[in-house]
């Protein structure tokens, strides 16, 4: 049999590991009918199949999931001497891949990567705004970013930014024609701008605190984004009660086109956090990154 293109397996092991030819052709940047066309060619060269297809999914035989359980770790341990030799390198360079919520990326990340850049123009940067908890390894990512307190106890994890605390606000109309709440229990009765969140499949559940009572109060309300953005720009025009982090809403409670409610009931939350696996071998790249977002009080 002849033997196996490098580029057959690393489509194989995109498909497996997608479990779908739509998001590994767009990973791998092929065409799906060339993809598909490949992996039939590594069927049948191989001589047994290794992907279950139907019309609405993917998934590897029994054969394929031996094949990939061995084939993984041998790509990755190629990416990490392929990264070793970046060490040779005069300047730091690669790429670096991270993925973090919108507000981690616009209030932490941004700031500091726009300064860190320019000083090394060999390392690309891929940043990718997901509200999932998304797996780093698996999707193969290098870092990603999540409050303190949301990290795994297996990750290696770095400060990146202050605590800071999320805050019920509200448009003065919309507040002069409903009585704003006293405590978290009257919200229900609001109209209230929601945030969905992929991992958990709902809307998020706004949390409080106050004295060791902690409470978490699913609201109800006309909207629903993905993004923070959208909640605050409904919220501008009137349309509820949305929960924000602090620093998103602080120019417009200046400026009085929002008013905060429940303020004794919004505590603070341990800041951002860049993780990363403990095992993978990183780059010189990759540790003069991390170095640069680094918290520093």
């Amino acid at each position: 049999m002849p033997r196996a293109n490098l580029n057959d397996l690393l489509a194989f092991v995109a498909v497996a590991r997608e479990r779908s030819f739509t998001r590994a052709a767009a990973k791998l940047g092929l065409s799906q009918s060339a993809l598909s066309h490949t992996l039939r060619g590594l069927e049948a060269r191989l001589g047994i199949r290794l992907l279950t297809r139907t019309t609405r999914s993917v998934s590897p035989t029994q054969a394929g999931e031996h094949l990939l359980h061995h084939l993984q770790p041998r790509f990755e341990e190629i990416d990490a001497e392929l990264l070793a030799l970046g060490e040779f390198r005069d300047q730091p360079a690669g790429t670096i891949r991270i993925t973090a919520g919108g507000h981690a990326a616009d209030s932490v990340l941004w700031p500091k990567l726009a300064e860190f850049l320019p000083a090394y123009p060999d390392i690309r940067l891929e940043l990718v705004i997901d509200y999932g908890l998304t797996d780093i390894v698996a999707q193969r990512y290098d870092a990603g970013v999540r409050l303190g307190e949301q990290v795994a106890k297996d990750m290696i994890a770095v400060r990146i930014g202050p605590d800071f605390r999320m805050v019920v606000v509200g448009a003065p109309g919309y507040l002069a024609k409903h009585p704003p709440p006293k405590t978290p229990q009257e919200l229900p009765q609001h109209s209230c701008i929601n945030l969905w969140l992929p991992t958990y499949g709902a809307p998020y559940a706004w949390e409080f605190e106050k004295g060791k009572r902690e409470l978490k109060v699913r609201v109800e309300g006309q909207l629903i984004f993905n993004d923070s953005s959208h909640v605050l720009t409904a919220a501008l025009e009137g349309f509820g009660l949305a929960y924000l982090p602090e620093d998103m809403v602080q120019s417009h409670l200046a400026k009085g086109r929002l008013k905060p409610v429940l303020e004794d009931w919004c505590q603070p939350f341990t800041g951002y956090h860049l993780y990363y696996p403990s095992r993978r071998q990183h780059s010189k790249a990759f540790a003069l990154l991390v170095d640069a977002l680094r918290y520093r009080a």
